[in-house]
């Protein structure tokens, strides 16, 4: 049965016990779980499960190695033991929200299965979230204990949690852990029967806030376990690998890359506090890493990195990339340089992957698309006009889904649903894609990243994508800029290469000799040190937008 372990925000408000949540009769209903579970999409699997099983066949070996920390399959497991239990000794009871606000790195995945093994919601905020968006997130959740490291971007996290009740934030508990997920003076209590099981709702996390305050995602395990499986098979990863993060793992690409897949496999995960090109370069070298995981962004940046100083990347076999499109031809040097192929996924936070490419598949499909449907996820496509129905039409739409990667929905928030939702239950992306005979899915562009230039529909994806082929751009983002007469023009932001210079004429010249269509061609160029990046590590556009209508105004 599936378990929902919630309460509202007017329940809690009203000083009500835990209420099931309205998720629970929704798109994971018993028939549905038993079906997924029949048919061999979910399991019986858990990360304590694989946790404690590791620790007992090879408790030595490293599951998470910092530049500066090793935590063995033992220490992972005695460590989230002695966390649930002191959380439990708090008088958190199952189903209470326990918010982490940690850097990435071994303390978060002790945090997660200590939340799991207790029969507490683990409510994961990114490391880079300020102080207005952790209020909301945890006053959003109802979240009863927040746990940090004891210093919080160069001061004592105590006065971050002081700042946070001052605001109106009624936060019970403020636990301090070490690097290794130890809690300061821990106190033990008895956590048999406690803990949470595949099909319970085990987590809630954050849309990457790319626009606006953040949404929080509803998970269960067997989502994730079940989008391990695709990536196993797609990547033929098996315990042999060693897997490097890049993408901080409260966030749904680096939960399967980072908490999830390398539990199942036993395999050691390379992390870093904060992303840094060079410094992820240096560990894949010295690691000996098989296997990399990063947004696209994260991506050129490590080309960018390995340009200006080489290492040794031959141990690569694949690198697992999605988020936005990967720019071609620097793909395919990255492949030729190192022998590994790059592989992506599409789908998101809510939707799971509706489609990938595989080790299987040519080059052209693994980097000209985002690979093949999945089978068991029926994906339609909608008309982003009127909502209609025009699967098989031929015509680019909106993608909507549903199956055994999809969550539930978003945690108490049934405007969001509306949304998210189709009346038919169709959970939907908030992107413009088609799809061939053969099924493979394109991405066209983004409903909200879309430039409309005199009626023209222009994919910023695209734009991005040429204008990154100039030999002094190191990373590009187009947003539309408004204007009076044709109601938006292309506005492209840009990170440079160190030493170079570009002006906006230089762009159109190289643009105009690649053949771009005109219309594509930026009407005007800011340059900056660094492009501002949501939590999630991607640029956000959101802050891209806000800055060209500031510079237009004044």
């Amino acid at each position: 049965m599936l378990t929902a372990l919630l309460t509202s925000r007017a329940a809690r408000d009203a000083g009500e016990a835990p209420v099931t949540s309205p998720y629970a009769t929704g798109p994971f209903d018993e028939a549905t779980v038993a079906a997924y579970r029949a048919a061999g999409w979910w399991g019986m699997e858990t990360v304590a499960g694989h946790v404690r099983r590791h620790a007992a066949e090879r408790p030595g070996d490293p599951a998470y190695v910092t530049p500066d920390e090793t935590l063995t399959w033992s220490a992972y497991e005695e460590n989230s033991t002695t966390l649930a239990r002191h959380l439990a000794a708090l008088g958190l009871a199952p189903g209470d929200r326990v918010a982490t606000q940690l850097p990435d790195g071994p303390a978060w995945h002790v945090a997660a299965v200590a939340a799991e093994k207790s029969g507490l919601i683990l409510v994961g905020v990114g490391a880079r979230a300020g102080r207005r968006e952790l209020h909301h997130l945890l006053d959003r959740t109802g979240s009863r204990a927040l746990l940090t490291l004891a210093d919080h971007r160069g001061g004592p996290s105590t006065t971050l949690v002081d700042e946070l009740r001052t605001d109106g934030l009624d936060l019970t508990h403020h636990v301090v852990v070490d690097r290794l997920g130890v809690p300061d003076r821990p106190r033990d209590a008895d956590i048999t029967g406690r803990a949470l099981g595949p099909d319970d709702f085990s987590m809630l996390n954050s849309t990457s806030g790319t626009t606006g305050l953040p949404k929080c995602v509803s998970h269960t395990q067997n989502r994730w376990f079940y989008f391990h499986e695709l990536a196993r098979r797609a990547g033929a990863l098996d315990p042999s690998d060693v897997f490097m993060g890049a993408v901080p793992s409260p966030f749904g690409f680096g939960l399967w890359t980072a908490h999830f897949s390398p539990a199942a496999l036993g395999v050691p995960t390379v992390l870093m506090e904060r992303f840094d090109a060079h410094a992820a370069l240096d560990l894949i070298e010295r690691h000996r890493v098989t296997v990399l995981h990063c947004v696209s962004t994260q991506f050129i940046m490590l080309l960018n990195a390995q340009a200006e100083r080489r290492r040794d990347l031959t141990s690569l076999r694949c690198m697992f990339t999605g988020g936005e499109a990967v720019p071609y031809d620097r793909a395919a040097r990255f492949e030729d340089a190192t022998g590994a192929k790059v592989l992506q996924f599409y789908g998101s936070n809510e939707t799971g992957a509706l489609s990938h490419t595989s080790l299987d598949d040519t080059r052209e499909h693994r980097l000209r698309t985002a690979g093949r449907i999945i089978p068991e996820m029926e994906v339609r496509l909608f008309d982003p006009s009127d909502g209609s129905d025009i699967t098989g039409s031929g015509r680019p739409g909106r993608p909507g889904c549903r199956g055994p990667a999809t969550c539930p929905g978003y945690y108490d928030d049934p405007e969001a649903d509306e949304q998210l939702f189709t009346p038919d239950g169709w959970m939907l992306m908030a992107d413009i894609v088609e799809i061939d005979d053969e099924g493979y899915l394109r991405v066209v562009g983004r409903l909200t990243d879309l430039i409309i230039r005199g009626g023209k529909n222009i994919s910023a994806a695209a734009v991005e994508e040429e204008v990154g082929t100039h030999p002094s751009v190191a990373l590009a983002a187009a947003v539309a800029m408004p204007d009076e007469v044709f109601g938006e023009r292309v506005c492209v932001y840009t990170e440079l290469r160190p030493g170079t210079t570009l002006t906006l004429d230089d762009l159109t010249a190289h643009l105009t000799e690649r053949g771009v269509s005109r219309e594509w061609h930026p009407e005007r160029l800011v340059i900056m040190d660094a492009l501002p990046r949501s939590s999630g590590g991607k640029v956000a556009k959101g802050a891209l937008r806000k800055d060209i209508r500031h510079r237009l105004t004044t």
